[in-house]
C-alpha cells in the first residue's frame, strides 16, 4: 500500500511582518521509495526554530535558498519504514532533516540514532541544534570564567535557558532577561539563575545597573534592538558579547537595527562576534558527551514545549514569535496516519 505523504509548502515570505497561517500551503503527495543510500522515515516530532522566518525570508545566506512551494524545513525525529542504507533498519528511531511532512526519504548520512530512545526529544533540544548553540557558542565565543557576571536576552527560550544553565555549572553569576513575570519567575526556581528581569518593566535600564554593578563579563544576546543596545551600555573591562539571535527584527523585516551604544566595545576593550553553529562541528561531540552527562546527574533542566497534530504546524511556528512557548518549541503528530 501506497502511503499518503501530507505536507506543508512554503507559500509567502514573511519579511517585516509575522508568520501567518496564509505563508503555508497544505499539499499531500505519496511518499518517495528510498533509492540506494536512503532511508524512509515516518516523522513523529517536529522541532521549531525562530531561525526559520529567516530561511523562508532568504535572510542572511548561511544555508540554501529556499523557493515557494518548497516543504518546509525543519528538523525531526522519526521511525525508520525502509532502508536500502545498511546500520538503519525499520523501526529504528532516527533524528535529521524530516521538514515538515508524515514521511521524508532521508540520505542515510543525514541521518543519525537518537540519543537516548527513552527521550528522543533531547535530540531536537538539548542534543540537538539548541544544546549545541547554547554549549559551542558559550564556549568558545563566549569564552567565561568562573565568577563573571553573565547576563542572557531571551532567557527563558530553548537556547537562553540552556545558555543560562551552562553559565550556572560554570560557576558565573546569571542574570536572565525575559518577558513577563512567570517566566522571570521560571528562570530563577526552575533553572537556577541567580535573577531575572522583566525587558517589559519600566525601570528596565536601572535593573540591569543594579544587577551588574561592574558591568556584564558575558552578553549572550538572542533578541537585538533596545534591549541589546541597554546591556552594550553596562558592559565590563574585556567583555565578550555572543550574537546568536535578532528575534526583535520579527517584524521589521531586513537586519536588526544597529546599535547606538556600540562605541562602548572601545571604551570597554569589548569584543562583540556572532557566529554559524556549523563553523563549531568538531566540539558536538564534547557537548553532547557533557550535556548528557549534565542531564543524567539533574544539574541540567531541559523543558519542553510540546503542541500536537499535523494541521498545526503553521501556528506551532508562530508561537515562537508571540513569546507564547517556554522551553523548546516542539510538534508531536498524530498517531493514526
Amino acid at each position: 500500500m501506497q502511503l499518503r505523504n501530507r505536507q506543508w509548502k512554503i507559500a509567502g515570505r514573511p519579511a517585516g511582518r509575522d508568520v501567518t497561517e496564509a505563508d503555508f500551503a497544505r499539499d499531500e503527495v505519496p511518499a518517495r521509495a528510498p533509492e540506494e543510500g536512503e532511508v524512509l522515515v515516518r516523522v513523529d516530532l517536529l522541532a521549531f526554530e525562530p531561525a526559520m522566518k529567516g530561511w523562508m525570508e532568504n535572510i542572511g545566506g548561511y544555508v540554501a535558498r529556499t523557493e515557494i512551494g518548497d516543504v518546509m524545513r525543519g528538523s525531526g525525529v522519526g521511525t525508520v519504514v525502509e532502508s536500502r542504507a545498511p546500520g538503519f533498519v525499520p523501526g529504528m528511531q532516527v533524528t535529521g532533516p524530516m521538514g515538515w511532512q508524515d514521511y521524508a526519504t532521508v540520505a542515510a548520512g543525514e541521518l543519525r540514532p537518537v540519543s537516548n530512545p527513552e527521550r528522543p526529544s533531547d535530540d531536537l533540544g538539548v542534543l540537538g541544534i539548541v544544546g549545541l548553540t547554547a554549549y559551542c557558542g558559550f564556549k568558545a565565543i563566549g569564552q567565561p570564567f568562573p565568577g563573571d557576571t553573565v547576563m542572557i536576552t531571551g532567557a527563558a527560550g530553548a537556547v537562553g535557558s540552556i545558555v543560562g544553565q551552562i553559565a550556572r555549572i560554570g560557576g558565573c553569576r546569571v542574570i536572565g532577561v525575559a518577558g513577563g513575570p512567570d517566566k522571570c519567575r521560571m528562570l530563577v526556581d526552575d533553572y537556577g539563575l541567580d535573577a531575572a528581569i522583566d525587558y517589559r518593566a519600566d525601570d528596565f535600564a536601572a535593573q540591569v545597573a543594579a544587577q551588574a554593578p561592574n558591568g556584564i563579563d558575558v552578553v549572550w544576546d538572542n533578541v537585538g534592538g533596545t534591549i541589546l543596545n541597554t546591556l552594550l551600555g553596562n558592559l565590563a573591562m574585556n567583555a565578550r558579547v555572543v550574537i546568536c539571535g535578532g528575534i526583535s527584527r520579527s517584524k521589521t523585516g531586513g537586519m536588526p537595527v544597529g546599535p547606538e551604544n556600540y562605541f562602548n566595545l572601545v571604551f570597554k576593550r569589548a569584543t562583540m562576534r556572532g557566529f554559524i553553529l556549523n563553523d563549531h562541528e568538531a566540539m558536538f561531540d564534547e557537548a553532547r558527551r557533557r550535556m548528557s552527562q549534565w542531564l543524567a546527574d539533574g544539574r541540567l533542566v531541559a523543558r519542553e514545549d510540546i503542541q500536537h497534530g499535523f494541521d498545526n504546524a503553521p501556528r506551532t511556528l508562530m508561537r515562537l514569535f508571540s513569546g507564547a512557548n517556554t522551553g523548546k518549541q516542539l510538534l508531536r503528530f498524530e498517531e493514526d496516519r
